[in-house]
This record gives C-alpha cells, structure tokens and sequence, in this order.
C-alpha cells in the first residue's frame, strides 16, 4: 500500500469543515515506515530574513525546516542547498542530529539533460531514482497549444480567477521516478499529491520532495513576502 503525501499551504479541510490554519503541512495517509500523521514545514531564512531568501530562490535555492509538531518544538529533518547555478540545483536532506538522509536534484528544462525537468532522488545504499516532469506525449500536445494557453491565463487574471487553478493553462506536471525498473514515487498533479510506492523511502525524504516539487509550482508556498 502507498502512503500517499499531501501538502497544505492554508485551512486543511475535514468533512467538509475547515479546520484552523496551521501554516504549511505535509500530511500522510497512513503511518507506514515510522512515518507521522503530519509534520509542519517552514522556510531556513538565512541572514537577511525573508528579503534574502527571496533574493537566493530566484537561482533555484531553497532551505526549509520540518517540524514534528505546529509548536516547532522538535526538528526533524531540513533541507539545504549544496548549489544552485545554470538551472541545476542540488539540495541535501539532514536528520535531526545532522545525517544524510538523501540528496535531491532538480535541473530545469533545457538547462540539464534534456528537454523536461528532471529530478533526481538519492537515498544512501539505493539506486538513484529518476523522474521527467509531464509526459512527453502531453508536452508535443500542450507546446502547439501554448498560444490558447496565454489566452486562458488572461482570462482568469481579469475574471479574478487564481492563475494557480487554471487547470487547463498548466503544464504537464505528473513525475514518475524509476529506479532498476520500479517506481518508488510518483507526483500526480491531480490533487498535488506525492504517492511513495517502495516502503524503503525514508518519509523524511518523501515529505522533503513534495515541499521542493510545491516550492517549484506556481503560487509557491514559500514565495510569500511575510
């Protein structure tokens, strides 16, 4: 069975009934592999606050902290930049007292090693696994359709719509990553949501993924300016 990875960024909602907004959390489906019922995520700043992390994202940076509880009161893992430069970025995920847990890499389309974005997930003594953002036959459909696509967005800017959930504008975003013929992860636009397939992920790797793959989308959690 998958434990399945959602990401809220407001209200989490619960039979229909918003509860109270807690900041951005990364909740799990079940508690497969240790895993928590949810844990809480917030950005690294460094010096120079929220100015300068803002400043560092625009080269592909990103430094956050995971909570096990909305106190931020224990940590329990953060995720570091190692570099960000040519549209290749390469982050670290630390534990609690500071090892390894893994290394993710994100390099952008047309800047890496191909025309998609791939992401690459180590976890030590495993295989790399590695995911394409979109398949590519829904990329030769929406690439022709691109110019349709700017007018949908302009229409939902002045129909005061969010950009954001402008389903049909957005690009192909589904990644399956394939390691030695499996698929340990899997990112399904549809709700957004990171299904960890292999037991043998580390949740603190899976939850560190789907809070980089979400600072990534449009409307990025942790673009805000407050």
């Amino acid at each position: 069975m998958s434990n399945v990875l959602t990401m809220y960024t407001g209200p989490k909602r619960s039979d229909d009934r918003a509860q109270a907004k807690l900041g951005p959390m990364v909740s799990f489906a079940n508690g497969s592999g240790g895993a928590p019922s949810a844990v809480y995520v917030e950005r690294d700043l460094p010096e120079g606050g929220i100015p300068a992390y803002r400043a560092a994202r625009g080269s592909g940076a990103r430094s956050f902290v995971l909570w096990a509880d909305d106190g931020r009161r224990e940590r329990v893992a953060t995720v570091a930049t190692l570099s960000a430069t040519g549209g290749v970025a390469r982050f670290q995920v630390l534990g609690a007292q500071g090892e390894l847990i893994g290394t993710l890499v994100r390099e952008k389309a047309l800047r890496g090693r191909g025309l998609r974005t791939r992401w690459t997930v180590t976890q030590p003594g495993r295989p790399d696994s590695v995911g394409f953002k979109g398949r590519i036959v829904w990329w030769w459909l929406w690439w022709p359709l691109l110019p349709l696509m700017v007018l949908v967005l302009l229409f939902s800017v002045f129909d005061s719509v969010p950009m954001n959930e402008g389903g049909f504008a957005r690009a192909p975003r589904r990644i399956r990553w394939r390691a030695k013929g499996q698929v340990p992860l899997e990112f399904r636009s549809k709700g957004e949501q990171l299904h960890v397939h292999a037991p043998e992920v580390d949740w603190r790797l899976g939850a560190a993924l789907i809070t980089l793959l979400r600072s990534f989308n449009a409307g990025a959690w942790d673009a805000a300016k407050k």
